[in-house]
Order: structure tokens, then sequence, then C-alpha cells
């Protein structure tokens, strides 16, 4: 089955707009609002906003090679659909369910934060209960056409953006003096006081893991263009600006938190962004922000569950997961995606055993391992297609998207993602994610030598 077969049995609902939000919302998640706590506390506030200007410029260039390949063949299996024509099946059979684990992961973890807060909320409840209502509630709600989760992240992206430009806004306004109520201000002395590393330079790369980890999502755009009106137009509308924008939203707000917070007293159990507006003493703001988190936390989850079920979908119609997976409802919804994406993400539900801390932690941190090799993966996936349109006399001159700085962009992707893994091994606590995460692929490259290899490679052999 061609990919243009594919994608007729899903319904093309999402506008240029919707596709916008999904790549924003997708990307601010708990793991920013929360995650920063830890990630300043670790690196310091220097380490924190040089490593988010690193991760958002590593961020754009994943982008600009996704573009490239979106425009040209918008599919839903995307970059998983890339690697596997470009670079070969196995790639592509890896690529497909290490993203599902990825997703599967940041659902989990942002499940975990809106969890915390709820129970916070309503002391006689615990975290566990509220995650599996919410894991409940957004699986009921991705039973619905394709256009309705396109409209409803819209909005839910909409309430984080005016979130995060309210916050930079009276961060700056503390910075100015206006709020003269927050009391005195740490400023630039917060980044040398203490050393531009105040504990060394390894837990940096810790920091960069989780950092990555938050501009992750972002790619999910590539997915969504499968199910895009006029994916040409739209997707290209609607990635242009998305990577600038993200980076502004992000190195903004981190810059505010840096100049403001003392970093021996951040934490992942109190996001910076509250304690700061807290201190600036306006009305509500606390409860506000919080619901804020929840949103965007809930929003994560609810872009997990879509991105899974297509993932599989495709996969399906490629002959890479089980055919259940290919059936659609009266939507035209992968609906068995969604029901195995709901109880994979049950992950979230450890926190009723452990710390729900710990487990939002090393949650947060084994997903950014395995969003650097789907990066690495569409970075790789970029170079094949170059190959394929030189062997079949195409000048990518003619696309009417085209990355200028390849082969730099890709190279320079591949380089960063994996120096970030390899920097996972320099701290203690994240070396056992390495050995877990090259354990879960030598458990995939099992089934599929097992069960998937004549089939796809009788396949790639017939269509080369």
């Amino acid at each position: 089955m061609t990919a243009q077969a594919q994608d007729q049995q899903l319904k093309r609902g999402m506008k240029s707009r919707h596709l916008s939000m999904i790549a924003i919302g997708g990307t601010i998640s708990a793991s920013f609002f929360l995650g920063i706590g830890d990630i300043l506390k670790q690196v310091g506030p220097f380490g924190t906003i040089l490593g988010f200007i690193i991760g958002g410029m590593v961020m754009f260039l994943v982008l600009l090679s996704l573009t490239e390949m979106a425009i040209a063949m918008p599919v839903s299996g995307s970059f998983q659909t890339y690697a596997t024509r470009f670079i070969s099946p196995l790639a592509g059979f890896l690529t497909g369910w290490l993203y599902l684990i990825n997703w599967i992961t940041a659902a989990a973890a942002s499940l975990t934060a809106a969890s915390i807060i709820m129970a916070s909320w309503f002391p006689e409840s615990l975290v566990w209960q509220w995650s599996l209502l919410f894991i409940g509630l957004t699986a009921v709600l991705n039973f619905f056409p394709v256009k309705a989760y396109g409209e409803m992240e819209f909005w839910f992206a909409g309430i984080k953006i005016v979130a995060i430009l309210g916050f930079i806004l009276v961060g700056l306004a503390v910075l100015f003096g206006i709020v003269p109520q927050f009391g005195p201000v740490i400023g630039f002395k917060n980044f040398y006081h203490d050393g531009w590393f105040p504990n060394g330079y390894l837990p940096f790369f810790y920091g960069i893991v989780v950092i990555v980890c938050t501009y992750q999502g972002a790619e999910l755009v590539g997915i969504a263009a499968g199910e895009s009106e006029e994916p040409e137009k739209n997707v290209k509308k609607a990635i242009r600006n998305v990577g600038i924008r993200i980076l502004l939203f992000f190195v903004l707000s981190v810059f505010v938190v840096t100049m403001l917070t003392p970093w021996q007293q951040a934490s992942v159990s109190n996001s910076p962004f509250i304690s700061i507006l807290q201190r600036a003493k306006i009305p509500y703001i606390y409860q506000i922000m919080q619901f804020v988190i929840v949103a965007a936390s809930l929003s994560a989850v609810n872009s997990a569950f879509y991105a899974c079920a297509r993932l599989l979908w495709s996969m399906a119609n490629s002959k890479q997961a089980p055919r259940i997976y290919a059936i659609t409802n009266k939507n035209g919804v992968p609906y068995y995606g969604v029901i195995v994406t709901a109880a994979m993400s049950g992950l979230c539900l450890l926190s009723k055993f452990f710390g729900a801390e710990k487990v939002f932690i090393l949650i947060v941190s084994s997903s950014g391992m395995v969003g650097c090799l789907i990066w690495i993966m569409i970075s790789w996936g970029h170079i094949g297609f170059r190959r394929y349109l030189s062997r079949e006399g195409v000048n990518p001159e003619t696309l009417s998207f085209r990355v200028r700085g390849y082969p730099f962009v890709p190279i320079l992707s591949i380089v960063f993602n994996a120096l970030v893994i390899l920097g996972m091994l320099c701290d203690d606590g994240q070396r056992i994610v390495v050995y877990l995460g090259l354990l879960l692929i030598a458990f995939f490259l099992v089934v599929y030598r097992l069960f998937f290899y004549t089939a796809l490679n009788h396949n790639h052999a017939a269509k080369d």
C-alpha cells in the first residue's frame, strides 16, 4: 500500500492554525513548567539558559530537515515512513516503536505532573487516582474526529502561550522595579556569584538531556501533516516560524526565571514560575498558574494519544505493527491505537508505589534519551532523502521548501544528539537510563528479526 493510499483512510481536517498550535502545544508541557526547577538546581542559572539556547538551536535544525521532507511527502507516518523508505526497514521499525515509547513516557510524565497539582488541591485524593481519571477522559476525547482534536489543541496551546507571555511581562516588570512588593531582585549576580557552573561541568550534560526533552514535541507537526487540508500550503505556513516562536517563548521565560530565582532554592516540587508569581503577590495568580500547568500537561497527554494512535496506524499499514491498529472508527480515528496508548501511559501509576517527584524526573529523563535517538533518525532520514533525490535525478532546487544548509544541518543535529546521549553516561543517575535504552533497542531488534524481517525486506526490495 502506498503512502498516498494509506492517508486516504484518515480524514483531512487540520488547518494551518491547528498545525502551528499543535507544534507549539506539544512542546510546552509539564517538562518545561516543572522540569526547569530541577535543571536550575543542577546546572545553575548560566548553564540553564545556555542549555535552552543550545537545545532550541538543535530543535530548529531537526525541524528544518523534517519540513523539507514533510512538504515533499506529507504522510501521517511522517519521519517513521521516511526512515523506512530512505534509510532501511529496520531504521523505520526502530524509529516508529521508539517514538511510540517516547510519547508514552511523555504522557506518563505529564499525567504525573497534572496529578501532583490536583492532589495538592484535594488533599484527600491521591496522585495515582487523578492519573487514572485523566487517562480515561483523554482516551474518550481522542475517539472524536481529528478536527475536534486540532481545535482543542489550538485553544489549549493558546492558554499556554498567553500564560507564558503573561509570565514574561510580569517578570520584566519585576526586573524594572515596577512590582516593588516582590522584594530584592538577585539579577545577573545569580549567574556568576557561585561560578558559571556551580556544580561543575558534568551535571550540565544531565541538564541538556532534560532541556532537549522539553523541546521535543515540535516534530509532531510532521505526523499531523498527513491529516492536513492542502498539506503543502499548510505545512509550510505552519512550520515556517514555529521554531523561532518556540525558542523565543522558552529562552525569554527561562531568562526571567534565572534572574529572579536563587538556583539553590529551585526544585521540581515548587515550579519557579509559580514561586515568582507568588512573590509578586498578584491576586489569584498562584491558582491561575497551577491551572495553566494542569492544562499544559493534559494538552501534552492529548498530543501523545494522537501521535501514538496515528503512528501505530501507519506502521500497521506498512506491516510494522499488528494489523488491528489500522482499523478506524466512523470518525476516521484508529481507536485501537488510542486504547493501547491509554493502557501503556499507566506508567504514571507508579506514583502509587514510589514518590511522585522521583517518577516524574525518571520518566522525563528516559523520554529525553529516546527523543534524542528520534531526532537522529529524522536528520539521518533527511540525508537519505537527498540521496534518493539524487538517484532519481531530481534537483533539490525544484523543491517547494529546501534546506539551504544541507548537509551541515542534519550532520550537526546527529553529532549534537549523539553527544547528549554520551553525556548521560557521565551522570550516575542517568547512566542506567542509557543502559535501559540500549536494552529496549535490543528488544526491538529481536522482535524485528523474529516477526518482521522477511516481510519488510521483501516489500522494500520490491519497491527498489
